[in-house]
């Protein structure tokens, strides 16, 4: 859901500004990422937004993205969690991970039109970004796009995610 800005008000790039309403939203990453979370979860908790944090819950050089990521996607497919972030040193790890999960959308988002534009025509439900490549201010302007965008709905991308959602049951 996604509520109007202000007359005039534009976001980064010259793109609307995108004021998402408080959800519930889970939170991953191992150690190349964990500083990153951890900073985006008190910016999450500060705008009203319920954090459900998959972890890790401490700095480990040694702990693996699946460990955190594959929880955080099956609560999103589950619906426990309205939409996840998932990080790791680069954000790919954790894509490939979270989309290995039956109902998870993830992808890597690196600027803010993919950050919106995922959400609005392919439903994505995770958004993976990198603790290594995105400085915070960055991170935090694509998480806002990401949570302030909501799914269209038209008929073309209704059609192309259920050829994606059929791509699940093959084996």
């Amino acid at each position: 859901m996604t509520a109007a800005a202000p007359a005039g008000a534009a976001g980064p790039v010259g793109s609307p500004m995108r004021v998402s309403v408080p959800m519930r939203v889970g939170v991953a990453a191992d150690h190349g990422g964990f500083e990153l979370k951890e900073e985006l979860a008190a910016s999450l908790r500060e705008q009203g937004h319920e954090v459900v944090d998959f972890g890790a819950a401490s700095l480990d050089p040694a702990d693996d993205y699946p460990d955190y990521v594959v929880p955080l996607a099956r609560a999103v497919a589950a619906g426990d969690v309205e939409r996840g972030l998932a990080v790791c040193g680069s954000g790919v790890g954790a894509c490939v991970a979270a989309n290995k999960v039956r109902g998870a959308r993830a992808a890597l988002v690196t600027e803010s039109f993919s950050a919106h534009q995922g959400v609005e025509d392919d439903d994505m439900n995770i958004m993976c970004i990198g603790g290594r490549v995105l400085a915070f201010n960055l991170a935090w302007e694509l998480v806002q796009a990401f949570l302030g965008a909501t799914f269209i709905g038209g008929e073309r991308h209704v059609r192309r995610l259920a050829k994606v959602a059929a791509l699940e049951g093959e084996a």
